[in-house]
């Protein structure tokens, strides 16, 4: 399956921001996981189609209500198969 890294940058930590998106993704029948990074950016590892995987980037260009998303960076990676999806 296709995988995608995504950077989130602007308000996205202590907003809920990886319990949305791993619900999102969960939604969207997206493995992979959401990570805090120590910068202050939220990382997102994804794996599902294309069409899924630009869905979820749509999303993250929102994010949940409280948070402020100011952009968004994806990193097409090699194919493989994650399982489940974790927020760490």
């Amino acid at each position: 399956m296709p995988v995608a890294r995504f950077i989130v940058s602007g308000r996205v930590q202590g907003v809920f921001f990886r319990a949305s998106t791993r619900e999102q993704a969960l939604m969207l029948g997206i493995s992979g996981h959401a990570k805090n990074r120590p910068d202050g950016r939220v990382e997102v590892l994804a794996c599902g189609s294309v069409d899924m995987l630009d869905a979820l980037e749509r999303w993250l260009r929102q994010g949940p209500p409280a948070a402020r998303v100011e952009s968004v960076s994806r990193e097409e990676l090699p194919e493989q198969a994650l399982h489940g999806f974790h927020t760490g």
